[in-house]
């Protein structure tokens, strides 16, 4: 067995996709590892653009883009690494990442996934590295916060887990699909991502199931990777009906009950939509 598989779901990222490989391979230059590159039948070349710059990675060619859960699905089945580290294509890692994370992984029996630090390409650091439970108030808050109409307050758990450092080591809620390591024994013990999400979401999702399933997640602050954000991402109507699709499905899934709160959030959740289309709109003006 492996000691390690990352696997990259590529989608018209061939130029993200060539610097993320070369950091991965800096990185794993001294572990038995591999590298899975799944591609949703992308249209801008990637196959034999990467292909014949990394000869010795693991190709796997989609007839049609099956979304980024099926995907990382299909990538993990493949793999033989006892660890599993789900990354996107428009990242990069320090090379000394791995030397951190996998002995403190090792410490851990009640490993679920963990996270790490991550910072735009100006280095600022991105609020989604660690996040809480999506709930009525936080999640309301996290759609309306960009139209000013509501605040945060003092005492209330925001969507954003801000009580541990964003250097800090330490036990969290949710963690982020574009850089998710875990055990490969664990993913495919919960099922892995829910492939009702195409696209958002699932990285939410599967951060719950693994908590409900009695593990820990983890953020580890102590290493930092560099995240384009979307960088091969268009934010379009197609975009916007994938997120709140996304959305809309974990409410389903996890907020049936009570009814009036399912109700609140659904309600919520098509107006926020249509206010995001609206403004995309307006912006093009």
């Amino acid at each position: 067995m492996k000691q390690l598989s990352i696997v990259v779901v590529n989608y018209n990222s061939k130029e993200f996709l060539e610097n993320c490989i070369q950091s991965c391979l800096k990185a794993i230059r001294n572990l038995d590892a591999e590298i899975i590159v799944v591609d949703n039948n992308s249209t801008d070349g990637s196959k034999e653009y990467i292909t014949t710059i990394f000869p010795r990675i693991i190709w796997i060619q989609n007839s049609k883009n099956e979304g980024f859960s099926k995907a990382n699905n299909q990538g993990v089945e493949s793999s033989e690494g006892r660890y599993v580290l789900i990354l996107n294509p428009d990242t990069q890692l320090p090379e000394d990442i791995f030397e951190k994370i996998i002995p403190f992984a090792e410490s851990k029996e009640d490993l679920g996934a963990l996270g790490v630090r991550i910072v735009d390409s100006e280095n600022r650091y991105r609020s989604e590295s660690k996040r809480n439970i999506p709930g009525p108030k936080n999640t309301f808050r996290k759609l309306f916060i960009e139209l000013g109409i509501r605040r945060k307050r003092e005492g209330i758990k925001g969507y954003y887990e801000e009580s541990l450092g964003e250097f800090e080591v330490g036990e969290v809620e949710i963690l982020t699909g574009c850089f998710f390591f875990t055990r490969r024994e664990v993913y495919k013990g919960v099922g892995g991502f829910d492939e009702s999400y195409f696209m958002y979401g699932e990285d939410i999702d599967l951060s719950y199931t693994l908590l409900k399933s009695g593990y820990r997640n983890y953020y580890f602050g102590q290493s930092t990777i560099l995240h384009y954000k979307g960088g091969s991402t268009v934010k379009d109507k197609i975009y916007y009906q994938r997120f709140f699709t996304a959305m809309e499905i974990f409410i389903k899934k996890h907020y049936r009950r009570p009814f009036y709160t399912y109700i609140t959030l659904l309600t919520g959740l098509k107006i926020r939509y249509y206010l995001a289309l609206c403004i995309a709109w307006f912006q093009k003006k």
